[in-house]
C-alpha cells in the first residue's frame, strides 16, 4: 500500500500554534482550511500571518508575490462539514484532553474515510485520544514546536493503532513542510517537553525556594548553559498554564513525584498570569522593557 497523497490540511484552532501550522504548510503549496469555535480568532489569525508575513517582505526575506501566493493557500472554514474532503486535518486547540476529545467526536463524522486525523498535543496520549475516532488506525500525534515557521523540528507519535502507512504518509509529508522529525513511543510529554519541562519547572522551585530571583535564574541559565531564553522567560513564551498542564500530564502518568508541579507554577496560573499572551507572568510585559514580576 502506498503512501497517501495529502493535498488539502485542515487546522482546528486557529491560535499561535494553529496559525503556525497554517503558514508552514501554506507556504509548502498546500490548500489549507482553517477552523475555530470563535470565527473572530479565525480572522485574527490569518490577519497575525499577514501581519509576520509582510515584516519578512519588509526585510527582504520574501517577495511580494511569495507573500500574496502563500495567503491565498489560506481560507477560513466555518464548521467541521467544511473538512469533508480534506486528506488531512491536524487539531491545535488548547492543551486539554476533554475539549480534544470533544472535538475528535464532533468532526469524525464529517470526514472521507481515508482523511488521516492529527493531534499537535505536547503531551497527551494519542492512543487514548484516537480511541475517540473510531478510526484508531488513521491517527496519530504531529507535534509541532512554537513558533512553527522558525522551529525545525517536529516529534511523530504513533498511537498503538496507527496503520504504518499513515505514519509514513505524515512523515513524508512533514519533510515536505521543511522540517527535521523526531519520533517519539507515546509516553506523557514525548521527548522535548519530558525533557524540557521539568527543567522549566525545577527554575520554578528555584525561584520558589529562594535560590535566586528570577533575573539571576536567566542570567545563569542563558549565560552558564548557554540557553538562548532563560527558563523562566521561555515559561512566559510557552503560557504557564500550558507547563502546568504538560507538568500534571507527567506527574499523572508516571506517578513519580520529581515530576511535581512547583506550587508558585500552580498559584501564577490561578492568579492568571499566564506569561507573555496577557502581558504578566515570571515577567511584566505591559512597560517598554519586561520586568520580574518577583
Amino acid at each position: 500500500m502506498s503512501n497517501m497523497k495529502i493535498a488539502k490540511v485542515g487546522i482546528i484552532g486557529a491560535g499561535q500554534m494553529g496559525c503556525g501550522i497554517a503558514q508552514v504548510c501554506a507556504a509548502a503549496g498546500y490548500h489549507v482550511g482553517v477552523y475555530d469555535a470563535a470565527q473572530d480568532r479565525i480572522t485574527a489569525g490569518i490577519a497575525n500571518i499577514d501581519a509576520g508575513l509582510s515584516r519578512r517582505v519588509k526585510s527582504g526575506k520574501l517577495t511580494e508575490d511569495a507573500k500574496t501566493a502563500l495567503l491565498a493557500h489560506i481560507v477560513p472554514v466555518n464548521g467541521f462539514e467544511g473538512f469533508s474532503d480534506f486528506d488531512l486535518v491536524i487539531e491545535s486547540a488548547t492543551e486539554n484532553e476533554a475539549i480534544k476529545r470533544q472535538i475528535f467526536e464532533a468532526v469524525t463524522p464529517h470526514l472521507k474515510a481515508d482523511c488521516i486525523i492529527a493531534s499537535n498535543t505536547s503531551s497527551i496520549s494519542i492512543t487514548r485520544l484516537a480511541a475517540t475516532t473510531g478510526r484508531p488506525e488513521k491517527f496519530m500525534g504531529i507535534h509541532f514546536m512554537n513558533p512553527v515557521p522558525v522551529m525545525e523540528l517536529v516529534e511523530l507519535i504513533r498511537g498503538i493503532a496507527t496503520d504504518e502507512t499513515v505514519f509514513k504518509s505524515i512523515q513524508a509529508f512533514t519533510l515536505t513542510l521543511g522540517k527535521t522529525t523526531a519520533i517519539s513511543e507515546d509516553y506523557p510529554a514525548f521527548i522535548v517537553n519530558r525533557i524540557l519541562l521539568p527543567m522549566i519547572n525545577e527554575a520554578i522551585y528555584t525561584l520558589y525556594e529562594g535560590v535566586g530571583s528570577v533575573t539571576a535564574i536567566d542570567t545563569a541559565m542563558k549565560l552558564g548553559a548557554h540557553h538562548p531564553m532563560g527558563p523562566l522567560e521561555l515559561a512566559d513564551f510557552i503560557g504557564l498554564d500550558t507547563c502546568l498542564s504538560v507538568m500534571q500530564v507527567l506527574h499523572d502518568g508516571l506517578a513519580d513525584s520529581k515530576y511535581r508541579p512547583c506550587p508558585l507554577l500552580v498559584k501564577y496560573v490561578e492568579a492568571g498570569w499566564l506569561g507573555r499572551k496577557v502581558k504578566r507572568g515570571f515577567y511584566d510585559y505591559r512597560g517598554e522593557t519586561p520586568v520580574p514580576t518577583r
